[in-house]
């Protein structure tokens, strides 16, 4: 994958996981424990970017 794909599938999977996120604090925050493990989950992006702009 060239830089260009891999940061615009990591900008597009940021965006949705921030709408989870939202949505899991919205609506089931007291039930649910997943906020840690998706904001986890966009860390590991997060990282997967800068190591493919590490060239």
């Amino acid at each position: 994958m060239d830089k260009n794909k891999v940061l615009s599938t990591v900008a597009i999977a940021l965006i949705i996981l921030g709408i989870v996120m939202i949505y899991i604090g919205g609506f089931y925050a007291p039930k649910v424990m997943l906020p840690p493990i998706i904001t986890g989950v966009g860390f590991f992006l997060i990282a997967w970017a800068i190591n493919a702009l590490k060239d």
